[in-house]
């Protein structure tokens, strides 16, 4: 081999932001809440009201760890009573539209797979 010739070294998936997705997605309902605070449902209580089976401490488990990975940002107002409101941040927002690139590369494999299927049924039909 030559000297001056280049190696293609291995990509290796970014660390961090992996594990981020995972912990993520390993949560059954961070991608909800996300999609709740996505459809304008910023605050803890409409949210508990809005999912059948999210607990208030499941979501404010969810709520703290979106917040703790800088997804989502806590505003806190002094009011009587206290009021909460979670809102994704600028980082929240691109992670939020890869999940969103992520749902759409989902429907088109969905859309190749049935292709492949009509193709075989009316393989072994004719």
């Amino acid at each position: 081999m030559k000297t001056n010739e280049k190696k293609i070294s291995q990509h290796a998936p970014p660390r961090r932001i992996g594990r981020m997705v995972e912990t993520i997605v390993g949560c059954k309902w961070s991608l909800t809440v996300m999609d709740l605070v996505n459809t304008g449902i910023h605050r803890p209580g409409a949210m508990e009201r809005a999912v059948e089976g999210l607990t208030a401490k499941v979501l404010n488990d969810c709520l703290r760890l979106l917040v703790s990975f800088g997804v989502l940002e806590k505003a806190s107002f002094a009011e009587i009573p206290p009021r909460v409101e979670y809102h994704f941040t600028t980082f929240g927002h691109k992670f939020r539209d890869a999940f969103h690139f992520l749902d759409d590369l989902e429907h088109d494999l969905n859309k190749i797979e049935l292709k492949q299927e009509d193709s075989a049924c009316k393989d072994g039909a004719g």
